[in-house]
């Protein structure tokens, strides 16, 4: 055989044991594969919940965020969690989420009327998001939200006779 023949035999059994290879370690290279979330929003909202109750509140507001998607209730909960860490900012727009979502819900109402409260600002906005949460609950439910409305006013009353 010439030079030129045996040169071209030597690639042609190169090219076949490449492609041999690739064939047989193809199927085994990684490959990534990306899945839709397995959690429901429901799923995602019990374990915002735990993590909450752990004290875990980085995880629980993951988990609250991934809910609110379906679930408006989660913007009430993450308002609580802004709000314990002092980020009253967050906690006011998640809070005025949930009110705007879930209207019927006292919980909301209240404590944004609480933050205002507490920050001694907003005061009239105040007694009338406290008004509306007693509205909204039955007479033998209300005594937290009536407690609400009752400081709220007493502060109120501070801010007009100028103490």
């Amino acid at each position: 055989m010439t030079e030129a023949k045996l040169a071209c035999m030597h690639w042609l059994r190169f090219l076949f044991t490449l492609l041999a290879l690739c064939f047989f370690f193809g199927c085994s290279l990684p490959y990534i594969h990306v899945y839709k979330d397995p959690l429901t929003p429901e799923e995602h909202f019990k374990l915002g919940v735990a993590y909450e109750q752990e004290g875990e509140h980085e995880a629980a507001m993951k988990e609250y965020k991934a809910a609110s998607k379906d679930m408006a209730e989660a913007y009430y909960y993450l308002g609580n969690i802004y709000f314990t860490q002092g980020e009253y900012e967050e906690a006011e727009k998640n809070y005025k989420i949930a009110i705007k979502k879930l209207p019927k819900n006292p919980r909301s109402y209240n404590n944004l009327a609480w933050l205002y409260f507490k920050q001694a600002r907003n005061l009239k906005e105040a007694e009338s998001l406290a008004s509306q949460a007693v509205e909204l609950v039955a007479e033998e439910e209300s005594a937290p939200y009536r407690d609400t409305l009752d400081k709220i006013r007493q502060a109120l009353d501070k801010e007009r006779s100028g103490e």
